[in-house]
């Protein structure tokens, strides 16, 4: 789905197509998935020097991704204790660590400190995987001279996960909404990021898989949105070389 971009009926009769001359990208869903909730159970149980077999880490991580994980399904409830921090989890780190860790202690377990493993695994570089048309896709914008920013809602820094996956010279800016304060569909995060990268909104493309990344088009951005898709896979991102007037 593509908004704020004229199709070639429209540009031909009425105005040529803008050009674009930086892309954002949310993180979650569209450069990078976490990883399947088995894996990341396991491992963060290893951290607490536990080892479970595969069908107790099964029910476990099926208990905990319905009870609310960073980057998973929403819960299908939040307890009231917790209900302050979630509503903050993408404004402020402690209130991110909070929400989420607090969520985990709601699953019963007998693994000592599951609930912090949980959460830290879930933020590190090993919890998560780019889509594997991640690294082509902003190799190619990069080498086109089309600058990139990373537009995200979250509440802790994805920084080291770029430089671990040997992204992060592929990126120029960051716009991460507990650094800024402001959270997606709010313009004023992508006006933000077009600032950062010294481009005008009319000339920058916002890719997302959610509404919120389409809210881009309040602040005067054209917008396309992806579904998500599973760890590892592709998601369809070589779309945004066409509309960016590149192809790799």
């Amino acid at each position: 789905m593509v908004h704020g971009v004229p199709d070639a009926a429209e540009s031909t009769t009425r105005r040529s197509p803008r050009r674009v001359q930086a892309v954002l990208f949310d993180f979650h869903g569209t450069l990078a998935q976490v990883e399947e909730p088995v894996t990341w159970v396991t491992a963060a149980a290893a951290a607490c020097g536990a080892d479970l077999d595969r069908a107790k880490a099964t029910i476990l991580a099926d208990r905990l991704v319905t009870a609310g994980r960073a980057g998973g399904p929403l819960p299908r409830r939040v307890p009231i204790h917790l209900a302050e921090h979630w509503a903050d989890r993408d404004l402020y780190e402690h209130s991110h660590r909070a929400a989420y860790t607090g969520l985990a202690e709601t699953v019963m377990t007998d693994v000592q400190g599951l609930a912090d493993a949980l959460y830290d695994r879930g933020m590190g570089p090993a919890g998560w995987l780019p889509y594997a048309d991640t690294e082509p896709t902003l190799r190619t914008l990069h080498e086109a001279g089309i600058k990139v920013a990373v537009v995200s809602n979250i509440g802790f820094d994805i920084r080291p996960h770029f430089a671990e996956w040997g992204l992060d010279g592929l990126i120029d800016a960051f716009a991460l909404s507990y650094e800024i304060g402001r959270t997606k569909p709010d313009p004023a995060i992508f006006l933000r990021a077009c600032g950062m990268l010294g481009v005008d909104p009319e000339h920058t493309l916002m890719v997302g898989d959610t509404p919120a990344d389409a809210g881009a088009v309040q602040a005067g951005c054209a917008a396309l949105v992806l579904p998500a898709a599973e760890p590892g896979r592709s998601n369809g991102l070589s779309a945004s070389l066409a509309l960016a007037g590149c192809s790799r």
